[in-house]
């Protein structure tokens, strides 16, 4: 069931603001934006996703095989399993001390779930389409001002912008600053073992910065929970995290463009 009104108007046009924050003009969107929206299909395909990217473990192949076992066979009156030379101990059964594991994970498994390339591509432009509901991207949990508009586009000449003070700037002039303050106040101490593995802190995520060239995105990547991407990165794990659509996006008016010629 959906926390957010999935009747609406679509638009075709978002405001462009410029590299200080001010709206320009109207801009016209890609047809994409037109999607109607498939949860059933973002969740499956993020399933899919993180499912694939598990790396396959298991014991060595030849764990507990490499010995020689012998069997005295019949009228012995000792039952007939493999043991070592000279002894009476067991050995390649797996009910035996050092023998081969039964059912052990094997490296050779494909963990690989798949996903039909249509249900893929409908799933990922109905995540790119859900960044302009402005009830789907609050339901998230995203704070913003009542006066954005969503999808936030802004002009290529962000781009220039060279320090991280000057990125959090021009997002605080366009009404996303207390997004980014939830995320920062919002990283804590992961529960359990994965202190220990590498991954002490949870933290969440905040706005997603699509352009044409990550390097030139550089000062936003530096902002606690905001992310950055290019067009041919844009995946489900990134426009909606979980599986659930409608995070709070920025586009730049280059990313659009390139969108619209994909199309």
């Amino acid at each position: 069931m959906s926390h957010w009104n999935q009747s609406r108007v679509i638009k075709l046009k978002s405001n462009l603001y410029s590299k200080s924050g001010e709206i320009i003009r109207e801009i016209d969107l890609p047809k994409v934006f037109e999607t109607v929206p498939r949860e059933d299909l973002i969740r499956k395909a993020f399933r899919s996703s993180t499912l694939s990217r598990r790396q396959p473990f298991g014991s060595y192949t030849f764990s507990g095989m490499r010995r020689v076992g012998h069997n005295l066979g019949p009228n012995h009156g000792i039952s007939r399993i493999p043991r070592i030379a000279g002894g009476s101990r067991g050995v390649i059964n797996a009910s035996m001390v050092g023998g081969r594991s039964a059912h052990s994970p094997r490296n050779t498994k494909n963990l690989t779930i798949r996903i039909n390339r249509n249900e893929r591509r409908l799933a990922l432009k109905s995540a790119i389409s859900m960044t302009a509901v402005k009830s789907a991207v609050t339901a998230r949990g995203h704070k913003l001002s009542s006066e954005v508009q969503l999808p936030i586009v802004v002009e290529d000449a962000v781009a220039d912008i060279t320090r991280t003070r000057d990125a959090l700037a021009l997002l605080s002039q366009m009404g996303i600053a207390e997004d980014i303050e939830r995320a920062k106040e919002g990283v804590r101490i992961r529960a359990g073992r994965g202190k220990m593995r590498g991954r002490k802190y949870k933290k969440p995520l905040s706005v997603l910065v699509v352009g044409t060239d990550k390097e030139s995105l550089r000062p936003f990547g530096k902002i606690s929970g905001v992310e950055i991407a290019d067009v041919r990165s844009m995946s489900i794990r990134r426009l909606a995290p979980g599986g659930v659509g409608g995070r709070l996006t920025l586009f730049t008016e280059g990313a659009l463009k390139a969108m619209g010629e994909t199309e």
